[in-house]
């Protein structure tokens, strides 16, 4: 006791005095602060980390506009469920950013298609195949096109005549003939569709001697024609 009074001055009185004023009243503080009495400027810059935030409380209304910026969004962070409906405008696209990877299966129906807007750039080589095009149309088509021809014998009799038929499924589109070898006193007199009912199933050609009394070389007379699916 002694030595403790040897120490005990006015000054250590009051300055041991304050300190537990001061306690005291930091205690109270602590516990007795109503709601609200926090203010932002009683708060240290930076004193609010992540630890002290509760899950989930920062809510929409908590955030200033334009607060979070694209800075703040982790890279894949927006998903197609946070994305509001019709919230992805055109003038939120950027310029060909949608490519084919971006499209989904079907995703392009006649509807989003412009009137005439696929033109012939657009149209991949064979695309159009005879299941594109309406079936009044593709009965007027010429398809599979090939041509074929047959000579007659060939010595020096007065007429010959030459014919040539299209295949199974062909018709006979264009045709013609021509006399050939010893062509002094021979004509071509005849050249005309081969027909079965109305089907036109290849072509004839006709040649002749037109001076008999002559003596004539060999010669010979071809057909040929034109034959395509119709």
């Amino acid at each position: 006791m002694k030595t403790l009074k040897r120490h005990l001055t006015v000054a250590n009185v009051l300055s041991l005095t304050a300190l537990f004023v001061a306690l005291a009243g930091t205690a109270y503080a602590a516990t007795k602060l109503g709601p609200g009495q926090v203010k932002a400027v009683n708060i240290a810059n930076e004193a609010v980390t992540s630890p002290k935030l509760k899950n989930l409380a920062v809510t929409n209304s908590k955030i200033g506009k334009e607060s979070v910026t694209s800075g703040k969004i982790k890279k894949l962070a927006v998903t197609n469920p946070k994305l509001g409906k019709e919230s992805v405008t055109n003038g939120k696209i950027k310029k060909l950013a949608v490519t084919n990877a971006k499209l989904g299966s079907e995703a392009v129906t006649e509807a989003k298609i412009k009137k005439e807007a696929v033109g012939r750039t657009k149209i991949g080589f064979e695309a159009v195949d005879s299941s594109k095009i309406s079936s009044a149309l593709y009965s007027q088509l010429v398809r599979n096109v090939s041509y074929f021809s047959s000579e007659s014998a060939t010595n020096n009799s007065v007429a010959k005549s030459a014919e040539v038929s299209c295949p199974a499924g062909k018709s006979a589109i264009a045709g013609g003939g021509r006399v050939n070898g010893e062509l002094a006193d021979v004509a071509l007199t005849g050249s005309n569709p081969a027909s079965s009912g109305s089907a036109r199933t290849g072509w004839q050609a006709f040649g002749r001697d037109v001076e008999p009394a002559t003596t004539t070389g060999n010669w010979s007379v071809t057909a040929f024609v034109v034959c395509a699916e119709l």
